[in-house]
């Protein structure tokens, strides 16, 4: 268990795991559903998994309404790995952004949660749908994020080779 949790990085603990644990916590205070776990172990999967859950929403929406809204500007992705090999603190001051973009989107989460809880009682909702609309949600979640990094991917091979090519 210690190896296990000596391998999460800053990274996943912060913008994944916290989140997730203070969903989970928070939304317990806050609406009727329960989604702590008694067990340690399932519990820390089941945070991780929420939290990764809220960092992609932050991703797929928090990070582009703040684009578009102008409240944030974000640097070239090229000039931003160029910059990064010649400046280590910059992909600390990355993990701490994208730390804070999931702290909005875990308060949206909540919002959210909190309003769907309330429509709840008043909405008797069929659980199968309900089930069904959720896994579609998620599906979609994960398939516009796979997207996304992929984008990630080829954009860093392609400054890669043309680094390489220009040396």
């Amino acid at each position: 268990m210690k190896e296990l949790i000596d391998k999460l990085s800053s990274y996943n603990i912060f913008n994944y795991l916290f989140p997730g644990a203070i969903f989970a916590g928070l939304g317990e205070k806050i609406t009727t559903y329960s989604l702590v776990h008694e067990n340690f172990l399932i519990g820390l999967f089941l945070y991780y998994f929420i939290g990764l859950i809220i960092s992609r929403i932050g991703s797929l929406t928090v990070e582009p309404f703040l684009k578009w809204i102008r409240l944030v500007k974000f640097a070239d992705y090229e000039d931003y790995v160029k910059a990064s090999k010649l400046d280590s603190k910059i992909e600390l001051f990355s993990e701490l952004n994208n730390m804070y973009r999931t702290l909005c989107s875990l308060l949206v989460a909540l919002i959210l949660y909190k309003i769907y809880d309330g429509v709840s009682e008043f909405q008797s909702w069929n659980p199968d749908t309900r089930d069904l609309i959720f896994l579609i949600g998620l599906l979609a979640l994960f398939l516009f994020s796979y997207r996304k990094q992929t984008n990630y991917v080829v954009k860093r091979v392609e400054i890669a080779l043309e680094n390489k090519e220009g040396k």
